[in-house]
């Protein structure tokens, strides 16, 4: 970290507060539609003025507040607002529909909730109005897209100097797949220590131009808030992923650093291909992120064509920071590793008696450390949820190396078991992916009278290629050196497949859908 770091501050509000007194006028929110720009200081006193605001409609330390915001500027003022103030805060990204909305709305009993009225041709308002009378609820529902209340800070209470244990701040929900999602309940300091980690990993410094493409709603918004206040540089705010006009934005405002997950990478990539003799994006000095897999042929094909390194991480939304690859570690590190352990994070891979395993052995990945978050708002997953050593269990598959790289090589859930035979769907994904005709891949484990499980790819076509074949996958798999017992028996082509709003591919759709087809 540099001289410029901070590194002590225990609230997010904290970390304003003492980045304007080092830097007020640098530049921290860029807005490339509408190329609007705010200091430092300048968004702490909008965020005074809108705290004030705020605290006039009643909501004061502890009230709880559901947001579903597009990411912009208003987003994260509005955020730190309610930091101000010391709200229980209840991001949800806005692809979220009722279902999930309702749920959250319910389980945090929303003081109030603030919605970005008609966006993207969906009404946000009537649904929040429709979810919260089914429940009977009556909480108060603002419109905070363009338009933030504000109020006088001299009339905003003291900051509260709280003793013991964190008080939680946060309440963020996995996504739920066959029950409902569940709640994750974070304090400022254990999204600091997240953030502090990333900052640290990736060497960030006030000399960066960062970029926000991902839902600002996803527990890495305030992750990546916390490096840019750390460490004292801008980022640009993406409302709607638009691949050219993210690009032409990049280029303008000098971007360092982008990314988000391996579909960006790939993104990138692919329009780098267009005209390979030309940078896309010369500014940029990495392409970082995380939430999904990453092929290591990703990382050499972005390397030798767009002469960047991709620094991939791993994080959950119950530890947001895990392990980050970082610009200092080598090609091999990079391309075949999630990166070294974060700082502050205690990592142990465990073996099916509880044990430690040795180093490059593969076992389920515990984590320990400030990051860890404060417990699910349902106590009945906890006992579950944690090791008699106090450690996380994350449900991931991994090895880690001697010297603290990690590499994940699949779920404990995503082993298919096929004859007996546990096989990795990782492994094989990593396979196939090197193939010309693989855009992106899933490779699932569906019911098999015959074997228990069969190994299905669902693959989705690279732009301009032909779409592979079922002997041609099954012959790049053997040319590649693949067990014949793990090579796919199954192959699904799709137009596009299923992701969520960071990209990462949904395989809980892909086997609903595809376990109800008949197979030969």
């Amino acid at each position: 970290m540099s001289d410029d770091t901070i590194t002590s501050a225990t609230s997010l509000w904290a970390l304003v507060e003492e980045r304007v007194l080092r830097t007020p006028d640098r530049p921290m929110l860029i807005d490339p539609v509408t190329d609007r720009t705010i200091t430092f200081s300048e968004f702490k006193s909008w965020a005074e003025r809108v705290a004030a605001g705020f605290a006039e409609l009643g909501i004061q330390e502890g009230s709880s507040v559901t947001w579903v915001l597009p990411t912009r500027i208003e987003t994260v003022v509005a955020s730190f607002a309610l930091s101000r103030l010391g709200a229980v805060q209840n991001p949800i990204i806005h692809i979220y529909r009722d279902k999930e909305v309702g749920f959250c709305i319910r389980q945090t009993a929303a003081e109030m909730v603030l919605v970005p009225g008609t966006w993207a041709g969906f009404d946000y308002t009537e649904m929040v109005e429709r979810v919260t009378a089914e429940a009977g609820l009556s909480p108060i529902i603002l419109n905070a897209y363009d338009t933030l209340p504000e109020g006088d800070p001299a009339s905003l209470p003291a900051i509260s100097d709280t003793e013991g244990p964190a008080p939680t701040r946060w309440i963020y929900y996995t996504s739920g797949t066959t029950s409902d999602p569940k709640g994750v309940r974070h304090s400022d300091a254990t999204l600091i220590a997240g953030g502090l980690g990333l900052a640290d990993s990736l060497a960030m410094s006030g000399d960066d131009v960062g970029s926000i493409a991902f839902p600002y709603a996803h527990i890495g918004g305030p992750d990546y808030m916390v490096t840019m206040l750390s460490s004292g540089f801008p980022a640009l705010l993406i409302e709607k992923f638009i691949l050219d006009d993210v690009i032409e934005a990049l280029n303008t405002y000098g971007a360092t650093m982008a990314g988000g997950s391996t579909a960006f990478y790939t993104m990138f990539l692919n329009e780098q291909r267009k005209n390979p003799d030309t940078p896309l994006i010369p500014s940029l000095r990495l392409l970082s992120g995380g939430g999904a897999p990453k092929p290591p042929e990703v990382y050499y094909e972005v390397k030798a064509e767009m002469g960047i390194p991709v620094s991939h991480g791993y994080g959950m939304t119950e530890c947001p920071m895990i392990a980050q690859g970082s610009p200092t570690d080598t090609d091999e590190q990079l391309a075949n590793t999630e990166g070294h352990t974060v700082i502050g994070c205690t990592v142990s891979v465990v073996g099916d008696d509880g044990a430690d395993v040795a180093a490059g052995e593969v076992g389920e990945i515990r984590v320990a450390g400030p990051m860890v978050f404060q417990g699910y708002t349902d106590e009945s997953l906890m006992a579950a949820a944690f090791d008699e050593q106090g450690r996380f269990r994350t449900g991931d598959l991994g090895v880690m190396t001697a010297d603290g790289h990690i590499t994940l090589t699949g779920r404990l859930k995503d082993v298919i078991i096929r004859k007996g035979e546990n096989i990795s769907a990782k492994e094989v994904e990593d396979v196939l992916y090197t193939h010309a005709s693989v855009g992106a891949v899933a490779v699932i484990g569906l019911a098999d009278a015959d074997r228990g499980e069969r190994v299905c790819a669902v693959v989705e076509t690279a732009p301009g290629a032909d779409p592979l074949t079922l002997e041609t996958m099954v012959a790049a798999c053997e040319a590649a050196g693949l067990m014949r017992q793990k090579v796919p028996e199954q192959l699904v082509l799709k137009d596009v497949l299923p992701r969520n709003a960071t990209l990462k591919i949904l395989k809980h759709e892909l086997r609903a859908e595809l376990d109800q087809q008949p197979w030969p």
